[in-house]
């Protein structure tokens, strides 16, 4: 879900402090993730963009198949911002918040934006600790939005029981 950002110079973009303020879902098009994820549900196919971080914005679109599958999963630091109208659509199995210790999440974050190089350092250590400081809050948005916090091994069982239950055509 990273890749619906919006693109940098969006006049609709939230600024905080002069700057984009890259961490609010206004910063996000929910629109047309929502509508992706129903093509994907309907078609099991669709396009979908791909985004570069370190220049703000889409730079291509690609194709991305789920034909073969009877569940996708879609995941971002904004998918419980799309929630309620993924499971007003019909097209929502279950809706998770991973519950992290705060730590890990930090450098796992860290080392992966390190390695992509997605900003200068400088910016992404300075990100990473208000991203760290933020989480708890961050949490209780998700779930107030209808997503279940829950460990990454909890939300492995609730998919493989999902996939049981839909025994056709397993990846």
């Amino acid at each position: 879900m990273d890749d619906f950002y919006k693109d940098g110079d969006d006049p609709t973009l939230p600024r905080r402090n002069g700057q984009v303020d890259w961490e609010s879902p206004r910063s996000w098009d929910a629109e047309t993730a929502v509508e992706t994820i129903a093509r994907l549900a309907r078609h099991g196919k669709a396009e979908v963009p791909v985004y570069a971080i370190g220049a703000d914005r889409r730079v291509a679109t690609r194709p991305f198949d789920v034909a073969e599958s009877p569940l996708f999963v879609a995941e971002g630091i904004f998918a419980a911002e799309i929630v309620e109208e993924c499971r007003r659509r019909g097209l929502l199995a279950g809706a998770y918040a991973l519950r992290r210790p705060r730590g890990a999440t930090f450098l796992r974050r860290l080392a992966r934006d390190l390695s992509e190089q997605r900003k200068a350092p400088r910016v992404l250590l300075s990100r990473g600790v208000a991203l760290l400081r933020a989480e708890p809050a961050v949490l209780r948005r998700q779930t107030g939005l209808g997503a279940e916090a829950a460990r990454a091994r909890e939300v492995l069982h609730r998919v493989a029981a999902l996939l049981a239950a839909h025994p056709h055509q397993h990846p």
